[in-house]
């Protein structure tokens, strides 16, 4: 498995805390479906206006494919502003970090 971490971030308005989770409810339950996605982390800073979330993807075709449709569907909600990066991950280091979750790929 060559995984890599996406990570992604935009302004926002809100909704935070709570009521991000009450009203992104759904639209989480829908990103365990796309190709590839192992997790996801939702991040938020309210004092900044701040959303995003960093993913673990399979391959970095797959983050790809998904940090493009992302940043689609966030465009179509007149969202601007959107960065997104791949960053390939360290293995070897990341398990002596805890990342458990890697150390059965290799």
């Amino acid at each position: 498995m060559m995984a890599v971490i996406l990570q992604v971030d935009f302004p926002s308005n809100g909704p935070f805390g709570a009521e991000m989770a009450t009203a992104y409810r759904e639209l989480a339950a829908s990103i365990n479906q796309e190709p590839g996605l192992i997790w996801k982390i939702w991040t938020e800073i309210s004092d900044t206006q701040q959303a995003g979330g960093i993913y673990l993807f399979d391959t970095k075709h797959h983050a790809e494919q998904y940090l493009q449709m992302h940043t689609a569907r966030l465009q179509s909600f007149g969202i601007d502003k959107i960065h997104g990066k791949i960053f390939d991950i360290n293995t070897e280091l990341s398990v002596l970090n805890q990342a458990a979750f890697l150390a059965s790929s290799r």
